[in-house]
């Protein structure tokens, strides 16, 4: 079997958006589950990229990233009150 540069790419890219996305469903806190999830996003904007996709790459970066979590992450860093802080 042989392995090219753009298959190892691709392959690191979608272990970054698989590993992005266990780690937004499992983190114990919100701030970081949403830093997970713009780690998926930009690696979704990779594999866009890699399928020559300039165009949804963008949106996405700009979209999602520019606009909507950016926007949900200073909501959740600039509330009081602390969500699942408790030890279980």
């Amino acid at each position: 079997m042989v392995f090219n540069f753009e298959t190892l790419v691709f392959v690191i890219v979608s272990a970054a958006a698989i590993a992005g996305a266990i780690g937004c469903v499992f983190s114990k806190r919100v701030a970081h589950s949403l830093l997970w999830l713009m780690l998926t996003f930009f690696a979704v904007a990779g594999v866009f990229l890699m399928a020559h996709a300039e165009m949804l790459a963008a949106i996405q970066i700009l979209v999602y990233l520019g606009s909507v979590m950016l926007v949900v992450q200073f909501g959740v860093m600039l509330t009081r009150r602390k969500i699942q802080d408790v030890e279980i």
